[in-house]
């Protein structure tokens, strides 16, 4: 069931139903644009009902994101045990030749432009990626975002964490939130401001920082040397690293951030901001094959209580990944959202809420455990021709694919039986085919 936004009148309603099932498929990176069901009486009128979408300024991203809120509220009490995971990253949606996008930005230390994509991918503490509960567009004019209707100032990455940090906690959810975070958030003074406003938060941290442990100054890769040498870790579960079956390895120790913040200014220049002492624990997770080599090596650092152990804060930043099949969805193995034409970022902002709710519908059918979820699965994977790796029952890019193909069939026999659909067919020479390559 696709969920609409309260706050939009019926008709506008009926239309972001339609959006939704629209991007229920795949798109081509020579053709992103809207696929209509066979329903759709004209094409064109179609392409022109998104457009006014889209661009229709009274539809607020506010509004948008009702139905990803409301589908992470419902599905927190049965999919996440103990805590919600809620994991933030960046992505950049270059659009270097769409020149008629006049509020593109510069993207990083690159020659691309155009928008710097920051979400917050909610995921259950068994691992289930559950809705987006934030979404950010910096564009020339601000930031285009879900937790208000004015554009914003772009601060900068980190210091534009807090405030969604915050208004993420400030939804009430029923289970207690992890923030979690990759390697560029490695900030002593933001691991401060987190901790004093009181967020959970999990973190990977760089080699090259010094902190205390036990009574020294030590760069944290020697705290990890030390853990090694002393044989600390410990094998606790098989996971899969590129694509091979691997063994995670754990350890863990208590470390002290004595340094001070050292923030870059507006001019460029850095200064040394002094802080409390700040205790944490440092997690260290290995990736080993089966020789005992390390594929992989993790310095991570975490506020959460002991009652969460080494191994658990390592399997929760393993599921940092999700949030990257939600960018390969909107990108490359999906919607291909660097090929959009819409010509603003509040515009194309829209398009992605919708084509989020999509990624929300496709979720909850892998997770679903029932014999006919399980079923309908199968069907999809069927309709969408596409294999699987071994022991793979489905992927995200295949179900919408099937998904596509099954709307597009219950759309054309609520108007066509299948004895014309047959005899259509067999006119075409297609039954004849068909009859042919069978054995």
């Amino acid at each position: 069931m696709i969920t609409t936004p309260p706050l939009l009148d019926p008709r506008l309603q009926e239309r972001y139903r339609q959006l939704v099932m629209d991007h229920l498929s795949p798109a081509d990176q020579i053709a992103a644009g809207l696929r209509g069901l066979p329903d759709v009486a004209s094409a064109m009128a179609h392409t022109q009902a998104a457009y006014r979408f889209w661009c229709n300024e009274s539809v607020t991203l506010t509004q948008l994101v009702q139905p990803l809120l409301l589908a992470a509220r419902e599905s927190i009490p049965g999919a996440c045990r103990d805590y919600a995971l809620v994991i933030h990253d960046w992505s950049r949606l270059p659009y270097n030749t769409h020149t008629r996008k006049a509020d593109r930005v510069p993207l990083s230390m690159t020659k691309d432009r155009g928008y710097d994509l920051q979400s917050a991918l909610l995921v259950s503490d068994q691992g289930d990626p559950l809705a987006p509960v934030y979404l950010g567009l910096r564009a020339a004019d601000g930031v285009h975002h879900t937790a208000a209707d004015a554009i914003e100032p772009a601060p900068s990455q980190l210091d534009g964490l807090a405030p969604v940090m915050q208004r993420i906690e400030d939804l009430g959810w029923t289970k207690p939130v992890v923030h979690i975070i990759d390697r560029e958030a490695d900030s002593v003074g933001h691991f401060r401001d987190w901790s004093q406003a009181g967020f959970q938060f999990l973190v990977r941290a760089d080699a090259e920082p010094k902190v205390m442990h036990n009574g020294s100054k030590k760069r944290l890769s020697a705290v990890a040397d030390e853990l090694k040498q002393k044989q600390r870790f410990c094998a606790t579960r098989e996971v899969i690293y590129h694509g091979r079956k691997a063994m995670q390895w754990v350890a863990q120790t208590e470390v002290m951030l004595t340094r001070p913040a050292r923030p870059q200014r507006a001019d460029g220049k850095r200064v040394s901001v002094p802080g409390p002492p700040l205790p944490l624990r440092l997690v260290v997770a290995e990736v080993r094959d089966e020789q005992g080599e390390v594929l992989a090596v993790w310095l991570l650092l975490s506020n959460l209580p002991p009652q969460v152990d080494a191994a658990t804060i390592a399997l929760w930043y393993y599921w940092r990944w999700r949030i990257e099949s939600f960018f390969k969805l909107l990108k490359s193995a999906g919607q291909h959202v660097e090929e959009w034409q819409q010509e603003t970022a509040g515009a194309i902002a829209r398009r992605m809420l919708v084509v989020a709710m999509a990624s929300v519908v496709v979720w909850r059918l892998q997770r679903q455990t029932t014999p006919a979820a399980g079923q309908l699965r199968k069907l999809l994977i069927r309709l969408s021709g596409r294999q699987m790796k071994h022991g793979v029952e489905s992927t995200g890019p295949a179900l919408l694919a099937g998904m596509w193909i099954l709307l597009a069939m219950l759309k054309v026999l609520e108007h066509t039986s299948v004895a014309e659909i047959r005899h259509l067919a067999h006119e075409a020479g297609l039954l004849d085919l068909e009859q042919a390559r069978s054995p």
